[in-house]
């Protein structure tokens, strides 16, 4: 039995093929892996722009409500000082008129009205 072998110059053309083949696969997948590279750093920086912008948007948002609320406690703090001062001056008038929470406020100045002129000189 007489094995035929591939005369040298006939091997060495499909090595010539095959090794083509392979070196234009590599080049078909360095292509697709640039593309595919470039998709992702593209979308990954729309995803950051999307991300800082939704920052800032947050940040404004609560700005715009610590803003509010500052505002808000103030009017409140303005009205309970105005309702402590408006207190604080009807009792200042009962006061006056004796008319004080304590019963020793009316009291005194009863006597006050009935005796004021025996004062000891």
């Amino acid at each position: 039995m007489a094995t035929e072998a591939t005369p040298p110059a006939m091997a060495g053309s499909g090595s010539i093929e095959a090794l083509k083949r392979v070196k234009a696969a590599e080049g078909e997948w360095d292509r697709r892996l640039a593309a595919a590279r470039e998709e992702s750093e593209k979308l990954l920086s729309e995803l950051r722009e999307e991300a800082e912008s939704a920052v800032k948007s947050a940040e404004l948002e609560a700005e715009r409500d610590r803003s509010a609320k500052i505002e808000q406690a103030r009017v409140e703090t303005i009205a309970a000082a105005a309702a402590i001062i408006a207190d604080g001056e009807k009792a200042a008038a009962k006061a006056e008129r004796a008319e004080g929470r304590r019963p020793s406020d009316k009291r005194d100045a009863v006597l006050e009205a009935v005796l004021g002129g025996f004062a000891k000189d």
